[in-house]
């Protein structure tokens, strides 16, 4: 899956515009590498989202094309 695409359905950033704009800017990156908004993420990646002076940094847990709301928060895990 598409980073922006997975960063919308996990809801860590609430729009897909919003995510490809973040990534085309070079605040997010994949497993150490800044990633486009094109960049496949799969499972075990490390995403790092940074804005300001805030990072959030996370492990993908799993893909799914659709989930509710309040189950979005099982597509990840915050990492220190």
């Amino acid at each position: 899956m598409r980073i922006d695409k997975y960063l919308k359905v996990s809801r860590l950033i609430k729009r897909r515009t919003v995510a490809t704009e973040a990534c085309n800017s070079g605040r997010i990156t994949v497993n150490g590498k800044v990633a486009k908004a094109s960049t496949d993420v799969k499972e075990g990646d490390i995403i790092v989202i940074g804005f300001g002076e805030k990072q959030t940094k996370v492990r993908v847990l799993k893909i799914v094309e659709f989930i509710k709301p309040e189950q979005a928060g099982t597509m990840f895990e915050s990492v220190e």
